[in-house]
């Protein structure tokens, strides 16, 4: 199965609940400024009578624990939008996406949010499974050289005859970077694909392969020390140019058959996951990492963070939690290329656009 993306050390539940005025994030300052967005005042109009509840609702949810990932629903549960809705969210940090989705597939866990390549592998493989919210439209992968090679590799088609470094075979940075192959023409029985796992970073940075596929914060890092960033899928512009568009990644999937059950539920859960996702998008990029829970950021480059954050939140992350068919399909179209296919998906069935809007 294709996975979601590499796990970070944190692997603990975080139990949901407001952070108070010197975290960093102000509760009525959230409140005024979302009021001021588009389509602020109407989505907190639907928010008070949950708010007054005295009882909210225990909700699990699990998800990859990859750190741009997780950012809108540590906002969207700091900021208190998840309780304004009636629920108490703890969030379970899972090994990768196909972690989160066995969670969700075997009753553990009540939602699962993961990358949209890993979902599509779990319901193949039977899970009885939808999707009904994305919040994540882009993939967090770049496809960089070494600082070494960096005057040697200026273009895809330079890669021929290389050695790519991805985190495991099979995984959404191998299925891509055979994609941007191909795609640039690259024969790819010339190339070989380095399995690293969480020590990519450094095997590029010190030129034991040519080129990666990076995250972040790696990718800044790597950028610093003068590598050549040959395609940013994390960047807007450069995933129209080489996936032609926004491509399905983070959201949000559910049981099959508690749809009627849980709708109300879970529309509740997309309401709040829209208000912290115009928050992520727009409130100061000091607050956003300030209100990261230490477990995410400790030990970590919070410049690094701080500037990766500033750089890409408009593209990362959508401003609406409506599923988007057309950035679902070009992932089934960019597996398919890259020899990944998956015949027996409907997205019909995947992809429920009714839960909280088409």
């Amino acid at each position: 199965m294709v996975d979601c993306c590499k796990s970070t050390e944190a692997q603990k539940s975080v139990t949901s609940g407001r952070i108070n005025v010197s975290q960093g994030i102000s509760r009525r300052a959230v409140l005024a400024r979302l009021s001021g967005l588009v389509g602020g005042a109407a989505a907190l109009s639907a928010m008070p009578a949950y708010a007054k509840q005295s009882k909210l609702e225990s909700v699990k949810l699990a998800f990859c624990s990859q750190l741009l990932c997780v950012v809108p629903y540590e906002i969207t549960r700091a900021a208190g939008f998840f309780a304004d809705e009636g629920l108490d969210v703890q969030l379970v940090y899972s090994r990768g996406g196909s972690a989160a989705l066995q969670a969700l597939h075997g009753g553990g866990v009540d939602y699962a949010a993961t990358s949209f390549d890993a979902a599509l592998g779990a319901y193949a493989n039977g899970a009885k499974i939808f999707r009904f919210a994305d919040t994540g439209r882009l993939p967090l992968f770049a496809l960089a050289t070494s600082p070494k090679q960096s005057d040697a590799i200026t273009d895809i088609a330079d890669l021929a005859g290389r050695t790519i470094g991805v985190a495991q075979l099979g995984n959404a940075d191998h299925a891509l970077a055979l994609f941007l192959l191909k795609r640039a023409g690259v024969d790819l029985d010339s190339v070989e694909f380095a399995t690293l796992g969480p020590n990519l970073y450094d095997a590029l940075r010190i030129g034991q392969i040519d080129a990666g596929m990076v995250q972040e914060p790696g990718l800044t890092l790597l950028q610093e020390a003068g590598a050549h960033v040959l395609a940013n899928l994390m960047d807007l512009e450069d995933a129209d140019t080489y996936l032609g568009g926004p491509y399905a990644f983070m959201g949000v999937a559910a049981r099959t058959d508690e749809l009627d059950q849980r709708l109300d539920q879970m529309q509740r859960l997309g309401r709040a996951l829209a208000a912290g996702l115009r928050y992520t998008r727009e409130a100061p990029i000091d607050e956003i990492v300030s209100a990261l829970p230490a477990e995410l950021v400790a030990g970590g480059d919070t410049r690094v963070l701080t500037q990766a954050l500033d750089t890409y939140r408009e593209s990362l992350y959508p401003s609406s939690v409506e599923i988007d068919r057309a950035a679902s399909e070009r992932v089934v179209e960019t597996q398919r290329l890259a020899g990944i296919d998956y015949p027996n998906v409907d997205l019909d069935v995947l992809l429920n656009l009714s839960v909280l809007g088409a």
